[in-house]
C-alpha cells in the first residue's frame, strides 16, 4: 500500500495552492485527480480576483463581502480572507502572473457589482487559466507528485480520524487504497447538479458527506448573471467594469439584478474600452464560435445560472474539517476552495472573492496539514483496506444494477434541482425530495463492463455522489 504524508484531492487553484504550502512546510504531498494536468485551467472565467490595491486597508472590502453574503457571513473569516488579498496578488505577480495594468504601471482595478469601489484585478477573461498555470509551475518546481486519472471513491475513517483515501485508477480499472496522515479535499464545486456532472460533480464535498461530515452552506448557491442564454457558457463579470453594459431588450440600462430576477436582458459589448478588448478576446471568440454573434457589432442575450457553489465541509481558519459547532476536528482531514465552507460568502458571493477564497483557504489548509503531518504517524492500514473492499463492492453493484442509464439519471437530477432553483418553499422542497428518492430507488445502470477507461462507470460514481449532495441541499435550512 502506498503511504503519503499529505494527499490533496483536486487540480484547481485551491488544490494547487494547498500543495505548494504543504511542500513549503517540509512534506512531499501527492495530488490526485480524475482529470489531467492543466484541466482546471479550462474552468469558467466568472471574475478576476478582488483586492484592495487602492485602499488604505481591506475594511471596505470586508464590509462589501458581508453585505453580499448577509447575516450568514462569518465576519471574522471575511476579514481574514479580504485582508490577505493584496499579499496573494503580490505573490502571484512575483511568481510570474502577467496582470492587466493601467497608466502608471499599477494593476488595473475594475468596478464590479457589489463593490463600493474598483477592486477587480486579474488577466481579463484569462485570470483563472493564468493563475492555474502559474501555480502548476510552482508545484513542478517543488517536486510535488501528481497522479491523473485517479477517481476518488471514499475516505478511510477511523473514529473520526482520516487514515487514507480509496481511488479508482481509470486507466486500469483497479481500486487502489492510499494511506495518508492528512487528506485535503479541494475539488470542483457541485454546480453540475443543475446541468451535468462534467460541469462540476462536487467530488470533495460528496466523499466528505459519505464519510459522515455534516456539510454547511448548502442551501445557498449563488447565481451568475452573465450566462449566454440557451448555453452553459459563462462570461466574466469583469466585462461590466470595462465598458460592457447590461440592457433590457428595449435598450434601457439595467444592473445584474434584472437578469437574476428573470428579465430578458442582453449584454452589450459594442463599446468595450479599447484597452480592454485584447484582455477579453477569448470571450469574444467563444461567443462567436458558440452562437455566431460578433460581440463588436451585436448584443448577447444572457440569463442567470449556477456557475459555482460555496457550500461544503465546514472548516476553521486552518482548513481543518470540523464538527460539533466547530469545537472538534476530524483529525487529519482538511478542505479548501469549493469543497469547503469557510463562511466567507454567506448566502451570496461578491465578485472576485471566489478565486480569492480558493487561494487563501488552500494556503491555510496546506500549511497546517504539512506542519501537522511531520509529527503525525501513519496508522489504520486495516481501515484503509476495509474501505477499499467496500468501494470494490460498490463498483461491482453498479455493473450488476438494472436501474436507469447514466444519461437518464443525470437529466433527472438536473431537472429536479432546476425546479427548486431559488425556490425553497416547503412544497417545492417536498416534491424535490420525493423525486430524488425515486431516482435513488431506481438505481444507476452501467452497461459498459470494461475495466479500462470506463467513462460510463466514472459518470455513475459521480452521480452517486451528486445524489448525496442533492439530498443535503433539499434538506438544508435556507
Amino acid at each position: 500500500m502506498e503511504s503519503w504524508d499529505v494527499v490533496i484531492v483536486g487540480s484547481g487553484p485551491a488544490a494547487l495552492r494547498a500543495a505548494i504550502a504543504a511542500a513549503d512546510a517540509g512534506t512531499i504531498p501527492l495530488m490526485i485527480d480524475s482529470s489531467g494536468v492543466g484541466a482546471a485551467s479550462g474552468a469558467a472565467p466568472l471574475s478576476g480576483l478582488a483586492a484592495s490595491i487602492d485602499e488604505i486597508d481591506s475594511t471596505a472590502h470586508r464590509e462589501d463581502t458581508v453585505s453580499a453574503g448577509g447575516d450568514s457571513t462569518d465576519r471574522v473569516a471575511a476579514a481574514r480572507t479580504c485582508g490577505e488579498a493584496v499579499s496573494v496578488l503580490a505573490e502571484l505577480e512575483r511568481w510570474g502572473l502577467v496582470l492587466r495594468r493601467r497608466d502608471g504601471g499599477l494593476p488595473h482595478a475594475s468596478e464590479a457589482p457589489g463593490h463600493s469601489r474598483p477592486r477587480l484585478t486579474g488577466c481579463g477573461d484569462g485570470t483563472t487559466r493564468e493563475v492555474t498555470r502559474i501555480l502548476e509551475e510552482q508545484t513542478i518546481k517543488r517536486g510535488v507528485a501528481r497522479r491523473s486519472d485517479l477517481l476518488p471513491l471514499s475516505l478511510a475513517m477511523d473514529n473520526r480520524q482520516v487514515r487514507g483515501i480509496v481511488v479508482l485508477d481509470l486507466q486500469t480499472g483497479i481500486v487502489t487504497p492510499i494511506q495518508a496522515k492528512a487528506v485535503i479535499l479541494a475539488t470542483e464545486g457541485h454546480q453540475g447538479l443543475w446541468s451535468s456532472p462534467s460541469c462540476g460533480a462536487g467530488t470533495g464535498a460528496a466523499i466528505a458527506a459519505a464519510a459522515g461530515v455534516g456539510l454547511s452552506g448548502m442551501a445557498h448557491s449563488p447565481m451568475h448573471p452573465l450566462t449566454v442564454r440557451g448555453t452553459d457558457m459563462q462570461l466574466p463579470i469583469d466585462l461590466l467594469g470595462s465598458g460592457g453594459r447590461l440592457r433590457k431588450e428595449s435598450g434601457d440600462d439595467v444592473g445584474p439584478e434584472a437578469v437574476l430576477e428573470g428579465e430578458d436582458c442582453v449584454l452589450d459589448l459594442r463599446r468595450l474600452e479599447s484597452d480592454a478588448v485584447p484582455w477579453f478576446a477569448e470571450s469574444a471568440r467563444r461567443v462567436r464560435e458558440r452562437t455566431g454573434l460578433v460581440t463588436s457589432m451585436e448584443v448577447i442575450p444572457v440569463s442567470s445560472s449556477i456557475a459555482a457553489t460555496t457550500g461544503g465541509a465546514p472548516v476553521d481558519a486552518d482548513g481543518r474539517v470540523t464538527f460539533d459547532d466547530d469545537k472538534m476536528w476530524f483529525t487529519g482531514l482538511y478542505a479548501a476552495g469549493r469543497s469547503a465552507y469557510t463562511g466567507v460568502h454567506g448566502a451570496g458571493m461578491l465578485p472576485g472573492n471566489l478565486l480569492l477564497d480558493d487561494l487563501v483557504s488552500g494556503q491555510s489548509a496546506g500549511t497546517h496539514a504539512g506542519n501537522w503531518a511531520k509529527d503525525a504517524s501513519f496508522g489504520g492500514s486495516s481501515v484503509v483496506d476495509a474501505a477499499s473492499n467496500e468501494s470494490s463492492i460498490r463498483i461491482t453493484s453498479l455493473s450488476n444494477n438494472s436501474g436507469h442509464s447514466v444519461g437518464q439519471v443525470s437529466a433527472s437530477i438536473s431537472s429536479t434541482m432546476q425546479n427548486i432553483n431559488g425556490n425553497r418553499n416547503e412544497s417545492a422542497l417536498a416534491s424535490a425530495s420525493s423525486a430524488l428518492d425515486e431516482i435513488r430507488g431506481a438505481g444507476i445502470k452501467v452497461t459498459d463492463k470494461s475495466s479500462v477507461m470506463n467513462t460510463e462507470l466514472a459518470s455513475a460514481l459521480h452521480l452517486e455522489g451528486m445524489l448525496i449532495l442533492a439530498g443535503i441541499i433539499v434538506r438544508s435550512e435556507g
